[in-house]
């Protein structure tokens, strides 16, 4: 059930709604004069329409439709997808192939999605074109779970400011985005957790304007076997889940849908060539390791600006 709540912050009324999405949930802070069934729609509408289109989770979406048809035929995708295919081949290239949605079915062997074909290919292999795409390997699949909530969180935002909002703090699925400042002029806040079981507590604090901030980490999606760690995030240097002293990953940009996938990749490179790999290409990002009993904490470009806390 959706639920929508006034909340006082600072002298001021803040609207708080939130809803279901994604296997977890959506929270957006506004002025209290909204129209809260304006945002609830448009908002769910966004979810409804990506999750038909990208969830590796639902047999007809345009994802798994295009997953199982073993062909280098074009086939037809909407517009939302193949721009977040580009996306992702952009991020590829930028993290020196670290991202790539193409290993699905390794994320379903190791337990973590469904899709269960071996990998074929990698992202480069996929031709975007005018209205669908094309695999160059009839058994390729896609598993875009690592940058379509942060396309998600985009259209959102988009979704808030064509109802004339130009304030707001907006959360989806832990990846958060804000416009303007809050009603009694100051940022927005949000916490950055502390990834470490039984430690609900934030790491840090951080204030946001006109940007978008997503974490990875593998404190939920993860099990440990044998004296070694899986986690639902794939290093494709060596096909499998990334084993390394890396905790979490929160990455700035300005948009949410380069943050979420900067982030997998981020991760997927581990605690010691993602932080060096960060700080050459100038990403204001945050990296916890496990040192110990406690947290190893690493800062590059300029992420510590905006911590207000911790």
């Amino acid at each position: 059930m959706l639920v929508a709540t006034a909340l006082p912050a600072a002298g001021s009324d803040l609207l708080q709604i939130e809803g279901p999405a994604f296997r977890a949930g959506w929270r957006v802070r506004l002025g209290s004069g909204a129209d809260a069934d304006a945002v609830v729609r448009v908002i769910t509408g966004v979810i409804a329409s990506v999750d038909a289109a990208m969830s590796p989770f639902r047999t007809g979406s345009e994802i798994s439709v295009f997953n199982r048809a073993e062909t280098t035929d074009w086939q037809p995708l909407s517009s939302q997808t193949l721009a977040t295919i580009a996306e992702a081949q952009r991020i590829a290239d930028k993290t020196r192939g670290a991202f790539d949605p193409t290993l699905g079915g390794l994320v379903g062997r190791y337990g973590f999605g469904p899709i269960t074909a071996g990998p074929e290919g990698a992202i480069h292999d996929l031709t975007v074109g005018a209205g669908g795409a094309r695999k160059a390997h009839p058994r390729q699949t896609l598993d875009l779970c690592g940058i379509a909530k942060g396309h998600a969180l985009d259209r959102c935002v988009a979704a808030l400011e064509s109802l004339g909002l130009r304030t707001f703090f907006l959360e989806l699925g832990g990846e958060v985005a804000t416009r303007g400042l809050k009603p009694d002029g100051t940022v927005w806040r949000a916490a950055v957790e502390r990834p470490l079981p039984g430690q609900v507590a934030p790491q840090c604090v951080v204030g946001l304007t006109n940007e978008a901030l997503a974490t990875s980490g593998d404190l939920i999606n993860s099990y440990a076997l044998a004296g070694h760690r899986y986690n639902h995030i794939i290093n494709p240097q060596l096909l499998a889940p990334s084993d390394t002293a890396l905790a979490s990953v929160s990455v700035f940009a300005a948009r949410a849908i380069t943050a979420d996938a900067l982030a997998t990749a981020l991760f997927a490179m581990g605690s010691e060539q993602g932080p060096a790999f960060a700080q050459a290409a100038g990403l204001d990002a945050l990296f916890l390791s496990r040192d110990g009993p406690g947290l190893r904490q690493d800062i590059t470009g300029r992420f510590a600006d905006r911590i207000i806390w911790g």
